[in-house]
């Protein structure tokens, strides 16, 4: 049996409502997962990360203040700790990402996940 389709949404982006609403008009009703309120864990993510196949930094909002704030754009942090800060502090997470047949993409623009579905 597949996994079901998951997206990391955020309702109040316009991005990721018109992401859920493609993927809604091609048949799928993907498991909703509100990551500003269930954040992934840091193994989560760091599967997302390898299965797009970026560096943690792709997949941060870096003009958020949190991201000076906190100090990530220091070029020595490791993965490890750039993706902790993600987990603790999800407003950092590029949305959204949606998860289908092993597969993950990021809804920017949101025809971007029609790719792996």
């Amino acid at each position: 049996m597949t996994e079901p389709t998951r997206i990391f949404h955020n309702p109040r982006c316009s991005k990721s409502r018109q992401t859920l609403e493609l993927l809604q008009q091609k048949g799928i009703e993907p498991e909703i997962i509100r990551y500003l309120e269930t954040p992934p864990t840091e193994q989560e993510l760091l599967h997302i990360l390898d299965l797009i196949g970026c560096e943690p930094r792709e997949l941060m909002r870096t003009k958020e203040s949190e991201y000076k704030e906190l100090g990530l754009n220091a070029p020595e942090l490791t993965r490890e700790e750039l993706v902790r800060a993600m987990v603790n502090t999800p407003k950092l997470i590029e949305r959204p990402i949606v998860l289908a047949n092993g597969k993950a993409a990021v809804g920017r623009p949101p025809e971007n996940v029609l790719d792996i579905l």
